[in-house]
């Protein structure tokens, strides 16, 4: 077996929003069992030396870390002025969500269980996220913390809580007795003796190490991360609500592992809903990304409800069980795909300009949208690149009518459904934020990858 401390450290990215992307450092020792994401104190960043050294005792005892700057650098550099996002508890600790997502869906680490590790205000974001996200966290650190800040969160928190302060911190002590007092889950408030805030003296930041490497050893050892794996996969299939496209776009690329960073990937989005969710799969996956225009056939009076769908290329796809249902002549449905065609005309003048539409030849075109009901756009795009001859087509979506996914298989090579629920309602029903994406919002993310 090779040492622990046989590890790869790297350079990372990672995105938390579409308009927000953290810097951070990944750490993989070999034959990791678990990872600590780091969440640090007030006016710190990914290169605190504190951090980084409680990190190096982690590596040694086989755990993954992640240290990451909880703020842009353009906003470091209005913090700096002002002081005042680093106590902004609920933006820290989104960023923390954010980035915990992405490690439960980046490839490298979407198998290990995940811990925190959180000082100063960095500790109360930590503890908020836990809240939120108990299917993915199983313990949290907190060094010299302020968890009094995460509030109400606090009785919400189901993973271990060490809870480690220095012994000459008197008011922080009775900050994070008070706290101890709200958490419901297991948890230990530790005196470091001889410690102040900042853990300067010798030999006081080693303990913490140590404590912290001890807390994380017994809570997330192998044993436990095998039941707790088979949880949170159980949790995952169950946990159907993305919090928006860009979150159910994270999610979704744990699916396509297989398809990272190969040249002759395309990733192209059914605009304008599918944008947010391709651009997070795009990115994940290092692929180039595109839109491909379809337009629904609403059918009259109710628009919402598809009979069918056309895209480029005079492809129309209908849907023969609205069709019959609604009693829709040959001449109203004609009438209702002129309309769209030129609608498709006019969309794909603003989306693409005089840009020229990918060559998808010889390629493995993978079409992503926000999710499918009907899957009638789904099959119009479907049929309109086969023509164009694929190495390989595959279709993945956040959430699916399972019918709608088993009929698509014969259509495609591979079809991705990371949720089919039963009933599903309506695509919107999984989604907390499903507001209608602009054009504005598809220019945007598209130059973002040009």
């Amino acid at each position: 077996m090779k040492p622990f401390s046989d590890k790869r450290t790297q350079p990372c990215q990672v995105p938390i929003s579409t308009s927000v992307t953290l810097e951070g450092l990944l750490t993989l020792p070999e034959q990791a069992r678990a990872l600590i994401l780091f969440a640090h104190g007030s006016g710190s960043s990914r290169f605190s030396p504190r951090n980084q050294f409680v990190a190096q005792v982690l590596h040694e005892a086989g755990l993954a870390t992640l240290l990451i700057d909880l703020l842009t650098p353009q906003e470091e550099e209005q913090d700096q002025i002002t002081a005042q996002l680093r106590f902004d508890i609920p933006l820290l600790s989104e960023r923390v969500i954010g980035a915990t997502r992405w490690l439960a869906a980046f490839s490298d680490t979407t198998l290990l269980r995940i811990g925190y590790f959180g000082a100063s205000t960095g500790a109360a974001a930590a503890l908020i996220a836990a809240a939120e996200l108990p299917h993915l966290v199983g313990a949290v650190v907190s060094r010299g913390g302020r968890p009094d800040l995460a509030g109400e969160a606090l009785s919400r928190v189901h993973a271990p809580t060490l809870l480690l302060v220095g012994a000459r911190d008197a008011q922080v002590i009775e900050l994070n007795r008070q706290a101890s007092f709200l958490l419901k889950g297991e948890k230990r408030l530790e005196l470091i003796v001889g410690a102040t805030h900042l853990f300067e003296e010798p030999g006081t930041l080693e303990l913490v190490a140590q404590r912290a490497q001890q807390w994380f050893a017994h809570y997330l050892r192998t044993e436990h991360l095998s039941h707790s794996g088979k949880k949170r996969e159980k949790e995952q299939q169950t946990t159907i609500l993305y919090q928006d496209r860009f979150d159910a776009g994270q999610q979704l690329v744990a699916h396509l592992h297989a398809y990272a960073k190969r040249r002759d990937v395309l990733v192209l989005a059914l605009p304008r809903g599918g944008v947010p969710v391709a651009f997070a799969v795009a990115r994940a996956l290092h692929a180039p990304l595109d839109v491909f225009l379809v337009r629904k056939l609403g059918v009259p009076g109710e628009e919402e409800l598809a009979l069918g769908a056309i895209a480029s290329g005079n492809i129309r796809v209908l849907n023969d069980e609205v069709v019959q249902a609604r009693h829709l002549s040959q001449q109203v449905i004609e009438q209702v795909e002129q309309q769209e065609r030129r609608e498709l005309a006019r969309y794909e003048q603003r989306y693409r300009g005089d840009r020229p539409p990918p060559d998808l030849h010889d390629r493995i075109v993978i079409l992503v949208d926000d999710g499918l009901a009907t899957g009638a756009s789904m099959r119009a795009a479907v049929q309109a690149v086969r023509k164009q001859q694929p190495a390989r087509l595959v279709v993945a979506v956040p959430v699916a009518d399972s019918s709608v996914c088993e009929a698509l298989r014969k259509e495609v090579d591979e079809v991705v459904c990371a949720q089919t629920p039963a009933p599903l309602y309506g695509i919107s029903a999984w989604y907390r934020d499903f507001a209608q994406v602009s054009d504005q919002e598809v220019h945007a993310l598209l130059a973002q990858v040009e």
